[in-house]
């Protein structure tokens, strides 16, 4: 009975995260939604008794990828301060 109503708790919230995610107008807090789905799956993961899926949604889907997310964010605010287009490739550092 219990693990009904906390899994249909975290599915509602992992639903919630998702909308927000998709129709938030601010970047920042669609990364942090998309970040929470994955703290959410992966607390599902350790309730469903695999803790190693668990471990790994954890670190790689809500560590790692918003991680990811947010250094990529930083860098396009970088380049639109520096009055270059978002899309433009830079060089590789460290190669001439």
């Amino acid at each position: 009975m219990e693990f009904k109503i906390i899994s249909t708790l975290l599915g509602i919230l992992m639903l919630a995260m998702s909308f927000i995610a998709i129709y938030h107008k601010k970047m920042i807090v669609a990364v942090i939604a998309t970040g929470a789905v994955g703290l959410f799956a992966s607390i599902m993961y350790l309730f469903l008794a695999a803790p190693d899926v668990a471990m790994t949604e954890a670190a790689i889907g809500s560590g790692l990828s918003t991680i990811i997310f947010f250094y990529v964010l930083n860098r396009i605010r970088l380049n639109d301060k520096e009055g270059r287009e978002s899309d433009e490739i830079d060089e590789i550092p460290g190669k001439e």
